[in-house]
């Protein structure tokens, strides 16, 4: 029997990743800020002096890409990196106090977007999609390429 596309899980995650991005795009276009350099800034901003790598893990994407990210931000003003005063090699990241207005800008829209993500469902099935979805991601974290390490659950690290 072939298999149904609209009964695989990884097939409605694929689009409803599509969408989000879309929709998140739409609410925060006037800023030209895609979701992985929000992420970016949100976490800089979270923990100034971040290093790259831990910044890759914390927001759950590639080591290998996130300097270009990060190269696209500074480039706009954004973020800065700075020399780790005891490894030279180790980049430390800060946020510009145009990248912390921009954040408080884009703010509003990137909450709306999450708001319209969530409005096909009840109030009450809102918090227990969100747990299920804490759950997946959790629980899947180690097949991921970029296994991230969510803020708000480890103890801050620096570059050594």
């Amino acid at each position: 029997m072939p298999v149904e596309i609209d009964n695989l899980p990884g097939f409605h995650i694929r689009r409803l990743q599509q969408i989000a991005v879309a929709v998140f795009l739409e609410e925060t276009q006037a800023s030209g800020i895609t979701p992985v350099q929000f992420a970016a800034l949100y976490a800089v901003g979270r923990e100034p002096g971040i290093d790259q790598r831990t910044l890759a893990r914390t927001i759950g994407f590639d080591t290998s890409t996130i300097g270009s990210v990060i190269d696209r931000l500074e480039s706009r003003g954004l973020m800065q990196r700075n020399a780790h005063p005891e490894d030279r090699r180790v980049r430390l990241l800060t946020i510009t106090p145009d990248g912390q207005r921009l954040l408080e800008e884009v703010e509003p829209g990137m909450l709306r977007a999450q708001e319209r993500m969530l409005e096909p469902l009840a109030p009450e099935q809102r918090a227990v999609f969100m747990d299920m979805l804490r759950t997946l991601v959790r629980g899947n974290n180690a097949l991921s390429r970029a296994p991230s390490e969510p803020l708000d659950e480890r103890t801050p690290r620096r570059a050594r």
